[in-house]
């Protein structure tokens, strides 16, 4: 089994997450500083090469009520131009997939405060422990289905 690989997406920074070879547990990888689309996305492309993932599981900032906000526009548009870097770099194979990502970030503030980080280094991580908890999300999901 290949690893997955999950991103929080925000206008300055992107959460970075990956599963253990078996798909059972996320842990924090990095945080990526936004550069630019096209880096951006190539930062993510070598993260997939580096750890073998053949998913990348994208949260997806719906409004409480489920419709779309401008974030989720944006994040849209990075999901299309990651898709098209795949293809362009032999890697369409990579699966690419949404996760419900509604209070992952207040979660992850929660976990960090119970965790008694200063605001300052929580700043540093929540990000990526947002990105954790959307690839946890997905793989509870993912992994029932494998099981029947």
């Amino acid at each position: 089994m290949k690893r997955k690989l999950a991103l929080d997406v925000g206008d300055k920074t992107i959460g970075v997450a990956v599963s253990d070879p078996l798909g059972i547990t996320a842990q924090g990888l990095t945080t990526i500083e936004r550069i630019g689309i096209k880096k951006d996305t190539d930062m993510v492309v070598a993260l997939i090469r580096e750890y073998d993932c053949d998913t990348v599981v994208i949260g997806l900032p719906l409004n409480l009520n489920g419709s779309d906000s401008i974030q989720t526009e944006k994040v849209r548009e990075f999901r299309s131009r990651l898709e098209n870097k795949l293809r362009s770099n032999a890697l369409a194979h990579i699966c690419v997939d949404w996760q419900d990502e509604r209070f992952t970030t207040v979660i992850a503030e929660d976990v960090l405060i119970a965790a008694d980080l200063s605001r300052a280094k929580r700043k540093k991580v929540i990000d990526k422990q947002a990105a954790v908890l959307i690839l946890q999300s997905w793989l509870a999901v993912h992994s029932e289905g494998e099981k029947l």
